[in-house]
Order: C-alpha cells, then sequence, then structure tokens
C-alpha cells in the first residue's frame, strides 16, 4: 500500500503527557473512489517511545471513504486502536474486543455520515477520563452538544494506560503501490474553498479543552508528497488542508 499523510503533530512531551484531543473535521464525500483507494481524515492519540513507533499504542478518530472495508464507496464514521502497530493486537470500529459503544450512543463506529443530510461536519474529543481512567470518545455534530459514544478501557493498553506522548490532526489516503493516490480532503488546495480541521485543542482528564502549547513543546507539519497535498499554517486553532492526489510512489518528500 502507498499511504500519503499532511497533518500537524505534537512536539515534544509534556512531564504528563497528553492526555487526549479535539477536532471539529469538515466531512466530504468522493463516491467514484474504488479499491483500494481510501481518503479520510482523522485525530490520532498514540505512545510510542522512537520513530520507528515498534509497540505503537494508538486510538484513532474520523472519517474515511474506503471502499475494501465498508463495501461501498460512502462516507464512514471510524475508530481504531492497537497495542503494537496493528501487527498482532487491535482493529478498526467493533471487529475485535476494544471499543466498547454505550447506549443510547449519538454514532455507532461504522456509521454512515452523509454531508447531503447536513452532516457536513462531525466534531468530537478523545480524553483519558479521570474518573474511570478509560478513553473516552465523545461525538457530536455541534460542538456544544457532544455526547459520549464509547471507550477504550485502559486495562486493553501497555504503554498508554496513564498518558500519550503524541497527537495527530492528520489528512490521509492510501493506494496501492504504482496507482495515483486519490484527493484528500475535498480535493482542493488548502484555502478558502478547502477542507478544514478546526478546533485543534488538546483535552484534559477532566474533558476540558486547552490550547496547543507555544514552542518548543507546540505543533509541527509533515507531508509526504507537497506536489499532490499540503496544508496551511494553524490560525485560531484551525488549518486548512487537502489536496487533487495524482501522487505515485517515486515522487515522496517531506517538510
Amino acid at each position: 500500500m502507498f499511504p500519503q499523510h499532511a497533518l500537524y503533530e505534537s512536539i515534544g512531551t509534556p512531564k504528563n503527557g497528553y492526555s487526549g484531543a479535539m477536532a471539529t473535521l469538515d466531512v466530504y464525500n468522493f463516491a467514484y473512489l474504488k479499491t483500494p483507494e481510501v481518503s479520510a481524515a482523522m485525530v490520532r492519540v498514540s505512545n510510542y517511545v522512537d520513530e520507528r513507533r515498534i509497540g505503537l499504542n494508538d486510538i484513532q478518530a474520523g472519517w474515511a471513504i474506503d471502499p475494501f472495508t465498508y463495501g461501498d464507496s460512502k462516507t464512514h464514521f471510524f475508530v481504531s486502536w492497537t497495542t503494537d502497530f496493528y501487527n498482532k493486537t487491535g482493529c478498526f470500529n467493533l471487529e475485535c474486543e476494544g471499543f466498547v459503544p454505550v447506549n443510547d450512543a449519538p454514532v455507532t463506529p461504522g456509521d454512515v455520515l452523509d454531508p447531503a443530510n447536513n452532516q457536513t461536519k462531525i466534531t468530537f474529543k478523545i480524553f483519558k477520563d479521570k474518573n474511570d481512567g478509560d478513553w473516552w470518545l465523545y461525538f457530536g455534530y455541534d460542538i456544544n452538544n457532544l455526547k459520549r459514544a464509547g471507550f477504550w478501557p485502559k486495562n486493553i493498553f501497555n504503554r498508554m494506560e496513564d498518558h500519550a506522548t503524541h497527537v495527530q490532526w492528520e489528512g490521509f489516503t492510501n493506494a496501492y503501490k504504482g496507482h495515483s493516490s486519490p484527493p484528500m480532503g475535498n480535493g482542493r488546495w488548502p484555502g478558502k474553498m478547502s477542507a478544514t480541521i478546526q478546533n485543534v485543542l488538546y483535552v484534559g482528564t477532566d474533558g476540558q479543552s486547552y490550547d496547543p502549547p507555544v514552542w518548543p513543546i507546540g505543533l509541527e507539519v509533515y507531508v509526504t508528497n507537497t506536489r499532490c497535498y499540503q496544508v496551511s499554517i494553524v490560525e485560531n486553532n484551525m488549518f486548512y488542508y487537502g489536496g487533487p492526489g495524482g501522487c505515485k510512489h517515486d515522487w515522496l518528500n517531506k517538510y
């Protein structure tokens, strides 16, 4: 496979680590995507030692168009988790034990999101609750009305029982090597008409959000291929991202 990323990630780790993050994502659909193409946007909360990410503990939540996984080209809400870089542990949605939905949840992992039916934005936050220590997911179509959707029990993790070391806000695409990568976001270059990730915030164990710290513990940008995807600067806790795609495996760069 040939993954492409355009994201902001945390720099450095505070003394007590990170306890969560949130975001508001624009929701889009590319109904023409076919297996094995993927276009997605997400938040990741992780714990790992070095860039090899051996023993990666990871939580993800966001939306994805993934015909291979879902059997259609609709936009779905997804969650995932692992404790070993998706080698032997973890899964997406409810394919294995891990994420525990709650009664009356506003969304279930795998549910279809329909931008044509006023589901044009989703807001969610992931955080380690100080009361039970589990990693909770809150979700809503209105940032002022987030509700519990479920949780990842703390005991399924071996590095992230207490805190995370990294957070990412990310646009993502995937395709087979040799195939052109699909559009990211809404397929436009970052700007007033492109996709956004808003409310780029950390979340404390009390569920309250706060701004990313300033340098040297702040945010840095990572883009695998600026010929096909880019991101804007972060202003007012949001950034624009995306691009038309068309990357081939021999086009790689980072900044």
